[in-house]
């Protein structure tokens, strides 16, 4: 079964073939990024009206470098939340409309559950179950996963997940936009031992998480210490953000009795992030399991993957679409008892 994948849920246009046999042949990943840059964050609306522009070009662009006839394929698959509404909707209309003009099922994809099977799409794939932490730009979540369709949510942000800390606290540095990964660049040069910020909620019982406080801290800091401490700074920040998700994923594992470790999500192609979970898992006698780094930001690799299960379980939408930009990852069903 060959499955187009569409991904539109933030600023990333992304299209991808799967097959079922022989997995995935070829993606596309358009970035906003510099429109945005401008402004200094995701601007909803300028999002939307690109992916319009961008979307079916790069779906045509696509077919035409892997060789593949659109009678070919047999199902589409779009993302259709959690997300900005108005990218979603994009997404959704155009997968759907597709689906409905090639005569072939479409399905709707949930977005985190695209980062969650994302190391399926690897080599070395995580047998069920196993424990997934989920660090992307808008969500911090340690799932207990079953199979597909089988979460059970463990813990998860109260305030700003790890992403959003990341790019905040790189905006009140005066790094630019995206913050994330400039401020772990920065971070490489720095000295972490020189300040000591706190690692929230880690001296309570539970799996949530609060990053908020990170960021006032390191405000803080730089206000009374100044421009030449941003490495320092940046360098403290990780390493509290990094331990305390260590922390808590140590905390999963040990609660659910489970070895296996997934991370995923754009968070999780972090160098210091994932040495250090390989650390914890070599301590633990367990595995960690990760998507390569193009598959941890938003990518339709994922989503084609996920509408690969579905679809071939039967799972299919009607004629009319959603978007839905909230969307409790419990509330999907499981596909088969055999996925």
């Amino acid at each position: 079964m060959l499955i187009l994948g569409i991904e539109t849920s933030c600023d990333e246009t992304g299209v991808a073939l799967y097959d079922g046999d022989a997995g995935l042949l070829g993606h596309e990943v358009y970035s906003q990024v510099a429109m945005h840059a401008e402004y200094g964050g995701v601007v909803p609306e300028l999002a939307s009206r690109d992916h319009v522009r961008k979307l079916l070009p790069l779906a045509e662009a696509l077919l035409a470098r892997t060789g593949i006839e659109r009678q070919a394929i047999d199902g589409v698959a779009y993302t259709a939340g959690p997300g900005l509404v108005g990218a979603l909707l994009v997404g959704a209309a155009v997968g759907r409309s597709i689906a409905w003009a090639w005569n072939v099922p479409a399905v709707a994809v949930h977005h985190m559950e695209g980062h969650l099977l994302a190391p399926m799409l690897e080599e070395k794939r995580p047998e069920f179950p196993f424990v997934a932490l989920l660090v992307s730009g808008g969500h911090t979540q340690l799932v207990r996963v079953d199979g597909v369709g089988r979460y059970t949510l463990l813990g998860e942000s109260v305030d700003d997940a790890a992403g959003e800390a990341f790019d905040k606290t790189a905006k009140l540095l005066g790094l630019g936009y995206p913050g994330g990964p400039v401020l772990a660049r920065l971070a490489d040069s720095g000295n972490c031992a020189r300040f000591d910020f706190p690692r929230p909620m880690v001296d309570r019982p539970g799996l949530d998480f609060s990053f908020s406080g990170l960021k006032t801290f390191a405000l803080t800091t730089y206000r009374r210490e100044g421009d030449s401490a941003k490495a320092d700074i940046a360098c403290a920040f990780q390493e509290a953000v990094v331990d305390t998700l260590a922390i808590k994923c140590q905390r999963a594992l040990k609660q659910t009795g489970l070895k296996r470790l997934v991370i995923a999500g754009g968070v999780s192609a972090n160098v210091h992030l994932r040495q250090r979970l390989q650390a914890l898992a070599a301590e633990l006698k367990g595995e960690v399991f990760y998507p390569r780094p193009e598959f941890c930001t938003d990518n339709a690799a994922m989503i084609a993957y996920v509408g690969w299960l579905r679809l071939s379980a039967g799972q299919h939408q009607p004629l009319a679409f959603t978007a839905r930009p909230r969307w409790p990852m419990e509330e999907l069903a499981e596909p088969c008892p055999s996925c």
